[in-house]
């Protein structure tokens, strides 16, 4: 059975993963629009990953004798002055979940609620690929620069990027 408190802070995780899957979304039709067709799939592949972190939450919520709560969400920004500020953005975004999450943990041991921490530990695991794929592609952008040939072999690849970290063990 969760606690309130416990409830509670998973609800507020469940609204940040939701944000997340439209902060992707609308940064895929903006790169979309722009002819940035390999940014916008994997902007909306993004976005589908960030739903099923929703989802998986909103499981864990119900299983546990708690009520996932679907809230209303910030509206994200639909506009950027360049696909490297996008990306800025997306990176910002992403240490921010970091930060939701380890709070999330924090609490969970507060209230010595075992089972909720060893299943945020997912959360833990999957935050640091996605600051590490973040990463990568903002070293990749400084490296372009301004060069039309570099964003265009870039829009190219990255839906093809694959990023390994030390906390991620992929069976795959």
């Amino acid at each position: 059975m969760l606690s309130k408190t416990i409830e509670e802070a998973l609800n507020n995780q469940i609204r940040v993963e939701a944000e997340s899957s439209q902060i992707y979304l609308a940064m895929a039709c903006w790169a979309e629009v722009k002819g940035l067709e390999g940014v916008a799939n994997f902007m909306y592949a993004q976005s589908d990953e960030e739903r099923e972190h929703m989802l998986k939450l909103v499981k864990f919520v119900n299983e546990r004798g708690g009520h996932a709560k679907i809230s209303q969400l910030k509206a994200p920004n639909v506009t950027f002055k360049s696909f490297k500020e996008m990306f800025e953005k997306l990176f910002d975004h992403e240490v921010f979940v970091s930060q939701s999450i380890n709070e999330l943990v924090h609490i969970s041991l507060e209230e010595r609620d075992y089972a909720t921490h060893n299943f945020l530990q997912w959360y833990v695991a999957e935050q640091i690929e996605e600051e590490a794929v973040a990463r990568t592609i903002l070293d990749k952008i400084n490296m372009i620069g301004d060069d039309k040939g570099g964003l265009y072999l870039f829009d190219r690849d990255i839906e093809n990027l694959t990023v390994t970290t030390a906390a991620i063990d992929n069976p795959e």
